[in-house]
């Protein structure tokens, strides 16, 4: 279950939640706002042209962008592909194996998404066999707190 404040995903409040027995067992994950449509687009705009400045920039002949992002209190980390497209990954600056996870989201999507009649390049993906093995995919690195070879 997701929490956002001191909200459920539902709007229910989560003391009153965790005070009905009938609820148990529970789990319960807090975290930010999730980002509306608009919002995200929006950041990969801004993320897309940093990185083409990044790149155009960069003293290194034929460098690829940025691929890290470091501040205080997180991590960005992005994986272009041959064909161009950018996974972007926000993480904790203390977690590690990043670079496996976005080669198994890489994976995923190339399982999922390209090899799906219905699906359009450059379009929002919509399968659900992507969504499920991605959600996985990002549970199990952040309970693992790493992500190695082999998961």
């Amino acid at each position: 279950m997701d929490v956002n404040g001191k909200y459920t995903a539902d709007g229910k409040e989560v003391l009153e939640y965790l005070s009905n027995p009938t609820n148990y067992p529970v789990s319960i994950r807090f975290g930010r706002p999730r980002l509306t449509s608009n919002e995200k687009l929006m950041l990969a705009s801004m993320f897309h042209s940093l990185f083409a400045i990044g790149s155009q920039l960069s003293p290194e002949q034929g460098s690829s962008g940025i691929e890290i992002l470091e501040t205080d209190t997180f991590k960005l980390h992005c994986f272009q592909t041959l064909t161009g497209i950018k996974f972007v990954v926000l993480a904790d600056p203390r977690q590690a194996g990043i670079d496996s996870l976005l080669r198994k989201i890489y994976e995923i999507y190339s399982d999922f998404a390209l090899k799906n009649p219905f699906y359009s390049l450059e379009m929002p993906i919509r399968c659900e066999l992507f969504d499920q093995n991605l959600k996985l995919a990002l549970e199990v690195a952040e309970k693992a707190g790493t992500f190695g070879p082999g998961s």
